[in-house]
């Protein structure tokens, strides 16, 4: 029930300080993104990579914050109820003509959480649905940033007409950093728009729209926006980079859903983005990827928290509209994680457990560090982000008795089976899990190849197994254990690594060949005889776990056999080391404009 009258000044105070929490949140974070042109310009990026990792953590920072103050200036944690319910209605009067109101609800949400217990988690103190619509919010401040602009050829049907467009939306972001030859650049994007529409007829309405900001990651700086032409709209990026003479170019051009999927992939850094007003971008955005979630561009945009707002929202909608159990994930088991799922959801939910057979040697805590590395390290596209959840729960009647079995077994500190709402409900309450999007383990991948003699698909499973090992060394990233069940692959084709728990830098890696047996009796033994100490790894060591299937082993030596032999991956860690930040394409190499080498 909602309060009658709203006559409390201190649930107003209290409201107003957490807007101003959030307001500051969202100041900091936005000026961190806008600073990314800066880094872009004069290659920093070292500082890129910094920048993308520290922001994660803005949010939990200014949470914390806000919280702190509530408590010591108006004793929060101590207020009544009818307090607390004006509060919320006092911040949704705050949220009118905001420019981020689902961002501000979502920090409220994390906020009163962290004060109120958990019983009011789902009443009307907290946003269990959005209050304020995010549609056709627009700035209204003098000079400000539209969200896309709209570009109009002088001359449709013309290549010149369209060619000085697009020379002048490049040209309106004033990069600070001079084009090796932007007309040389604008001649491919226009063969390459050529080669995507053909001789088409152009319509009244055609026009380019592009979102007002660029999007930074890494080395790169994308324009991303979409081509209208009658009924048919088609999405494009454009990646600009730096090459080997420290001069800007144009490299590719990226069109339709399927290829902005993959820019946009789960399995790769956050971008930084100056937004004023992030729902339109996301609404943009959905237009060039309707298949894409929206929680997942929140994601990709750096609001990951939005994002996992949006996706608990997603999935409570989803187990009211579907009866299929929660039940032990098929595969082969981990040793760490206990994984399970629900059928008719494209996630799977992993928890920790309690004990861990030999060989594994590590903690909860351990493993947990792990998951943020990951979470704050450039993914390259090729480690699946994750979602960290705590105290979440789900009905009891939609778990199998063998999944709550197996969960008693192997993690019964993580699991609570009570009303804890006191609804009469029965809940199964996880003490903390992670989320992630579910892939075909490789292992199930390349066995039904196997099984339908696809050679085809075998030397494709492991050619992009090799690649996706040997992007993640330009990462900085060791997998650790790197088993064909350990990695996944996707809708499009691409292998993904998802089990982190032995995952290391590469740089804190020691990479030695194996040493010559001193006698008969070394060469015969099947002990290990020479010294092996922590974070020691001998690559040649590889191929009897991962290539004893002799179609495989053809396929992975002549494609990838230096990842056998340890001055690979010496090399690279010496160049890391030094500072140096390897390529790594969110494309095919095949689809560059120029075979110039990158800085």
């Amino acid at each position: 029930m909602f309060p009658q009258r709203l006559d409390s000044t201190l649930a107003y105070a209290i409201a107003k300080a957490m807007m101003d929490g959030f307001n500051r949140h969202y100041r900091l974070f936005r000026t961190e993104s806008a600073r990314a042109q800066h880094r872009f310009e004069t290659r920093d990026w070292l500082g890129q990579q910094r920048a993308q990792r520290e922001r994660i953590e803005f949010y939990d920072l200014r949470v914390k914050e806000c919280v702190m103050r509530l408590i010591k200036e108006f004793g929060a944690d101590d207020q009544p109820m009818d307090v607390w319910e004006q509060v919320k209605l006092h911040y949704i009067g705050l949220l009118v003509n905001h420019h981020q109101p689902e961002l501000a609800e979502t920090f409220f949400n994390s906020v009163t959480t962290k004060i109120l217990h958990r019983s009011y988690f789902r009443n009307d103190f907290i946003f269990v649905r959005p209050a304020v619509s995010t549609e056709y919010i627009e700035n209204e401040e003098p000079d400000s940033l539209p969200t896309y602009r709209a570009y109009y050829p002088s001359r449709p049907g013309s290549a010149e007409g369209l060619r000085e467009t697009l020379l002048r939306i490049v040209d309106n972001y004033q990069l600070q950093r001079e084009f090796e030859d932007l007309g040389r650049d604008i001649d491919y994007v226009l063969q390459a728009f050529r080669n995507q529409f053909g001789d088409v007829k152009l319509s009244a309405n055609f026009q380019i729209q592009v979102l007002a900001s660029l999007f930074f990651r890494n080395k790169g700086a994308y324009i991303v926006g979409k081509v209208i032409n009658g009924f048919r709209e088609t999405g494009f990026a454009l990646p600009v980079l730096h090459n080997s003479r420290e001069l800007l170019t144009i490299d590719t051009a990226l069109f339709g859903e399927d290829e902005l999927l993959l820019l946009f992939s789960f399995a790769r850094a956050y971008f930084l983005v100056d937004m004023e007003i992030p729902s339109a971008y996301v609404q943009f955005l959905r237009s060039l990827m309707p298949r894409k979630p929206r929680w997942e561009l929140y994601n990709a945009l750096g609001l990951q928290k939005q994002g996992k707002n949006q996706f608990y929202r997603d999935f409570l909608y989803h187990l009211r509209h579907s009866t299929d159990k929660f039940r032990i994930a098929p595969g082969i088991k981990g040793m760490v994680m206990l994984v399970f799922d629900l059928p008719s959801f494209p996630y799977v939910f992993k928890v920790i457990k309690d004990y861990y057979p030999p060989p594994k040697d590590t903690t909860r805590e351990l493993i947990k560090s792990k998951y943020l590395l990951v979470k704050q390290h450039d993914r390259v596209g090729r480690m699946a982000d994750t979602l960290e959840f705590s105290e979440v729960g789900f009905p009891r009647d939609r778990f199998t008795d063998e999944l709550i079995a197996e969960i008693q077994k192997y993690a019964p500190s993580q699991l609570e089976i009570s009303d804890r709402d006191g609804d009469g409900t029965t809940e199964v309450i996880l003490k903390h899990c992670y989320i992630e999007r579910r892939m075909i383990p490789l292992n199930i991948h390349l066995q039904e190849a196997f099984d339908a003699g696809a050679r085809a698909q075998i030397e494709h499973t492991v050619i992009e197994y090799g690649n996706a090992i040997k992007d993640l060394v330009a990462a900085n990233i060791f997998p650790g254990d790197m088993l064909w069940k350990n990695f996944g692959i996707t809708r499009h084709g691409k292998v993904v690594f998802y089990d982190y728990d032995e995952i290391e830098y590469v740089t804190d890696c020691n990479f030695r060949r194996v040493p010559a047996p001193r006698n008969e009796e070394d060469e015969m033994s099947g002990e290990v005889w020479y010294t092996v100490r922590k974070h020691d790894v001998f690559p040649e060591t590889f191929g009897p776990f991962l290539l004893g299937n002799p179609v495989v082993r053809e396929v992975f030596m002549q494609h990838h056999a230096d990842l056998l032999d340890a001055a690979f991956w010496q090399s690279h860690k010496e160049r890391i080391a030094a500072g140096h930040v390897f390529d790594v394409f969110p494309y095919e190499r095949d689809r560059r404009f120029l075979s110039h080498a990158l800085a």
